[in-house]
């Protein structure tokens, strides 16, 4: 009973967020609470939720600190080195901006954290596909599937919770995974090629000169590039669908606020002490000096100390970001919710004992494929802890009964994490669509399909190199 309602708890989840009938708070919120009555346990949701909150609190305060430095830093103009560098490659070119896309997110996550790629990857390569009405679901999907790619270093976490829950050590997993990731982060440069080919297609190539020239117009944002369809008139040259939002007056010229190189909030005399400070924070964090709430939390306070010594300009700093911190916060502490009511009613054990007890006794031999194709639904509708501290012991231990090693079902564990970087349970999901400006529904819908069939690139390679 429990398993069944497991699945159509989250079932509804997508369909009501994907049909665009919820806001995703709202279905994070109320739908588990609704289950949590029907499972018979509405007494116990108040402690289910504060396991929840207690749980991901941390969380959600990484990332207030993080939204708030990071914003800092490209107030200041840390990034915009690499914005020029990323303008001079795409040209305006569609095509060269969705491979720019891939390849900065890439780039970005050896850092290991997704909030910081993703919001200087939209930083980025917002103006752009703002300006040429290029589909920002194509944007928010490409990086994420590199993210989710690189996710996997040691420092990133995954590796580490299967190291630590199979009691092995991280390099013995992630090294010889090398070639099979490698294959992954090849696939998802060779997708975005394809999409950006689709996007030229449908915009044709400009200069940047003709962009910036162009009559300012009412936008429309596509969901359904790279084939899909839906009512809607696309503003671009050549015909396309899309489903479109219209965007606010002025957002054109918000949309190339992080390119403007006269803006009053640039400090190009701090240009190194900021350098310095974020080599500094991002060091910490992968020597795990502080705990990472911690360290953004003091690199946020010094960066604003340094940066505007007068309380008015913090103030207005604090202000400018305080939009993307309440939104993804909110949606944080809504996720806590979902994952307390789903851990707490026991819905989730009973979904991974049914998934796992109905593996046919003939797969026991190959149980390092099984993982690595129960991995991605169970790192989709799970967060990693549960599944690598929860899951991979006990398919680890079948496995084993079977001949197979535990360090090949580790490495199959982590075939999955492109698709599982836009699990609804991932809080940097929220920082990706929101600083993007996408409804999460429209970036699901997109990314999904292209997320499994990355994950299975990656286990194929595994197997075919003999990693798996």
């Amino acid at each position: 009973m429990l398993t069944l309602l497991g699945f159509a708890m989250i079932a509804t989840f997508l369909v009501l967020i994907m049909l665009k009938k919820m806001s995703p708070i709202a279905a994070l919120v109320l739908i588990p609470a609704l289950f949590c009555v029907f499972v018979g346990k509405g007494a116990k949701l108040g402690d289910y939720v504060i396991d929840g909150v207690t749980d991901l609190a941390p969380t959600a305060a990484m990332l207030m600190f993080a939204i708030v430095y990071f914003g800092v830093m490209i107030d200041v103009g840390l990034f915009d080195p690499i914005v020029r560098g990323i303008l001079k490659f795409c040209r305006a070119d569609p095509l060269r901006i969705v491979v720019g896309t891939a390849l900065l997110a890439a780039i970005v996550s050896l850092d290991g954290d997704g909030s910081t790629t993703f919001m200087i990857t939209v930083s980025a390569m917002y103006p752009l596909y703002k300006r040429l009405k290029m589909s920002l679901v194509v944007m928010t999907g490409v990086a994420a599937m590199a993210n989710g790619v690189m996710n996997t270093l040691p420092w990133g976490g995954p590796t580490a919770r299967a190291a630590t829950a199979l009691k092995l050590d991280a390099g013995d997993i992630f090294v010889p995974m090398i070639p099979a990731l490698a294959t992954g982060l090849l696939f998802v440069l060779a997708l975005s090629y394809v999409l950006g080919r689709r996007e030229r297609k449908r915009l044709g190539v400009l200069t940047l000169d003709e962009v910036l020239v162009e009559e300012k117009e009412t936008e429309t944002v596509l969901v359904g590039a790279g084939g899909g369809s839906g009512p809607g008139k696309s503003p671009a040259r050549t015909g396309g669908s899309g489903v479109g939002t219209d965007a606010e007056p002025g957002d054109e010229d918000e949309g190339f606020q992080g390119l403007d190189p006269h803006r009053p909030t640039l400090r190009p005399r701090l240009y190194w002490f900021n350098a310095l400070l974020t080599v500094a924070l991002l060091t910490a964090m992968i020597m795990e000096l502080l705990p990472i709430p911690v360290l953004f939390l003091l690199a946020a306070a010094t960066a604003l100390t340094v940066n505007f010594p007068h309380m008015p300009d913090q103030k207005a700093r604090i202000g400018a970001h305080a939009e993307n911190v309440l939104n993804v916060s909110g949606m944080v502490f809504a996720a806590a919710v979902f994952t307390g009511v789903l851990q707490g009613t026991g819905m989730v054990d009973h979904m991974a004992t049914w998934l796992v007890g109905n593996i046919p006794d003939g797969m026991g031999p190959h149980m390092a494929f099984v993982t690595g194709v129960l991995s991605i639904p169970l790192t989709y509708f799970m967060s990693n802890d549960g599944f690598y501290f929860g899951i991979l012991p006990v398919l680890a231990e079948a496995g084993q009964a079977h001949g197979v090693s535990s360090l090949e079902i580790a490495r199959a564990s982590l075939i999955a994490q492109p698709l599982h970087m836009s699990s609804p349970l991932v809080p940097a999901v929220y920082v990706l669509v929101g600083m993007a400006k996408v409804e999460f529904g429209d970036h699901t819908r997109f990314v999904v399909k292209w997320a499994v069939l990355t994950s299975l690139v990656i286990l194929g390679a595994g197997i075919l190199f003999g990693i798996i």
